[in-house]
C-alpha cells in the first residue's frame, strides 16, 4: 500500500481520520446511507483502540442523530454542491492525516492527505439509470459518466485506496481494469433485526420458531427497476396459491398498476408501498422466507438480513448472491416461475428448511460491521505511516 508523500503522517499524536458521513439520510436508509451509519458507528466503537481519532463530515446538522452519541462532526457542503469537486482544497487546512468516503465522487484536487474513495459495485455500468432523487443536472452527468470506465478510472487512481463490499466487486474491478489501486474489501453487515421486533413476543418469533413450520409468506424487499425482475416473482404465485407475497418497497403508481395486471387469477400479492424497519423485522418474522430473482445485482444485503435472522431463501443464479447467502439459500433460473415455485414448495421438507437455515445463519455470522471498520482503521493507520 502506497504510504504518505504530501507532509502528512502522525509522530506522538492519534491518526486523525475524517469520514464522509454526508450520505447519511435524515429520513430513511437507502443502501449507501445504511453503509455509511453502521459503519462510522462501528469505527467510532474501535478507533480508540487502535489510536485513531474519527471526525465526520456532515453537510446537515440532522445528521449528528444518526452519528453515535458524541461524535466530533465538521460540517461542509452537501455530496451535490459545486464545491465537491474542490473538496481536497477545502479540507486540507483542517490537516486530516486520512479521509474515507463511502462514495467515490469526492474532489482530490490538491489534497495532502491520504484518502481512501468507495466503489460499491458496477452496476451502474449495466444499468444506467442514475438515483430518482438526484438534481436533474446530475442525474445527466451520471449517465454520461457511466458510458465509459475512463472517468472512473481518472477518479479511483486519484486516491490511495479503494474499498468496494464484496469480493465479487473486487473481482469485477480487476476484469475490467477499473483501478491501479489496491482495493480493500469492507463487507457489507446485515442488519440486526431480532432487536427490532416488539417486546416480549413469543417462541414462535425467534430464530428457532421461524423455522418451525413451512413459510407460507414470500418477502420481496428491494426497488421495481426492470433487471430486478419482479415480475417473475409475480407470474410464479399462479403455482402457490396457499402462499402470500408481500413486495415491501415503495413502488411508483405506474409501476404498481403494471405489476397488479401481472397478478394470476387467485393469487394473493400484497403490496405493501414501503415499510419500517421493524415492519419488516415483523412481516420476515411470520412464516416467511426472503426471496428475489434479480437479473443483475450489486450486493443483495436484504438476503444477507434474512439468513442472519433465521429465514430462508430463494434467490436467482448470480455470483454476489452465492457469495451474500452460500449454502443457506435456493437457487434457480432467474426467468422460470415453476422453478421458483418448486424451491419455495421443496422448503415445506422440515429437513431440508432446518439444513438451510443453519447454513444461512452460520455464513451470515461471517459477516459484522465491526470487522469490516477493524479492516479500515488497520488500512487507515498504514496509511497515515503509523507505527
Amino acid at each position: 500500500m502506497r504510504r504518505l508523500s504530501r507532509g502528512g503522517g502522525v509522530s506522538g499524536r492519534p491518526t486523525r481520520l475524517f469520514f464522509d458521513a454526508r450520505y447519511i439520510r435524515t429520513d430513511f436508509h437507502d443502501g449507501i446511507s445504511r453503509f455509511s451509519a453502521e459503519l462510522a458507528a462501528a469505527a467510532a466503537d474501535a478507533a480508540g483502540d487502535v489510536d485513531v481519532d474519527v471526525v465526520f463530515l456532515i453537510h446537515d446538522e440532522e445528521q449528528r442523530r444518526r452519528l453515535p452519541s458524541g461524535a466530533r462532526t465538521l460540517r461542509i457542503h452537501s455530496p451535490t454542491s459545486w464545491r465537491e469537486p474542490f473538496s481536497s482544497l477545502i479540507l486540507s487546512r483542517h490537516r486530516p492525516d486520512v479521509l474515507f468516503s463511502p462514495m467515490q465522487t469526492i474532489g482530490s484536487l490538491g489534497r495532502r492527505f491520504g484518502l481512501i474513495l468507495t466503489l460499491h459495485d458496477t452496476i451502474y455500468y449495466r444499468h444506467r439509470t442514475p438515483p430518482r432523487d438526484l438534481p436533474g443536472l446530475v442525474r445527466i452527468g451520471w449517465r454520461l459518466f457511466h458510458l465509459s470506465y475512463l472517468p472512473q478510472r481518472l477518479v479511483l487512481d486519484a486516491a490511495d485506496l479503494v474499498a468496494t463490499v464484496s469480493e465479487t466487486s473486487k473481482r469485477q474491478f480487476a476484469a475490467v481494469g477499473l483501478t491501479k489501486r489496491p482495493v480493500l474489501v469492507l463487507a457489507n453487515a446485515p442488519q440486526r433485526l431480532e432487536e427490532l421486533l416488539p417486546t416480549g413476543v413469543g417462541a414462535a418469533s425467534s430464530a428457532s420458531g421461524r423455522s418451525a413450520r413451512p413459510p407460507r409468506n414470500i418477502v420481496y424487499m428491494g426497488s421495481f427497476m426492470p433487471y430486478k425482475n419482479v415480475e417473475t416473482l409475480v407470474l410464479a404465485m399462479r403455482h402457490l396459491p396457499d402462499h402470500t407475497l408481500h413486495l415491501l418497497s415503495r413502488i411508483g403508481e405506474a409501476r404498481r398498476r403494471e405489476l397488479e395486471a401481472m397478478v394470476p387469477d387467485g393469487a394473493s400479492v400484497v403490496f405493501h408501498g414501503g415499510v419500517s424497519d421493524e415492519e419488516y423485522a415483523e412481516i420476515l418474522s411470520e412464516r416467511a422466507l426472503l426471496a428475489t430473482l434479480s437479473l443483475d445485482e450489486g450486493y443483495g444485503l436484504p438476503i444477507a438480513e434474512a439468513l442472519a435472522f433465521g429465514v430462508p431463501a430463494v434467490v436467482s443464479e448470480s455470483e454476489i448472491f452465492h457469495e451474500v447467502a452460500g449454502e443457506g439459500a435456493l437457487y434457480v433460473a432467474p426467468q422460470d416461475p415453476e422453478a421458483f415455485a418448486g424451491a419455495v414448495r421443496s422448503l415445506d421438507d422440515d429437513e431440508l428448511r432446518a439444513q438451510v437455515v443453519a447454513a444461512g445463519t452460520a455464513h451470515a455470522a461471517e459477516y459484522s460491521w465491526e470487522k469490516s471498520a477493524t479492516r479500515l482503521l488497520a488500512a487507515v493507520r498504514d496509511l497515515a505511516g503509523a507505527d
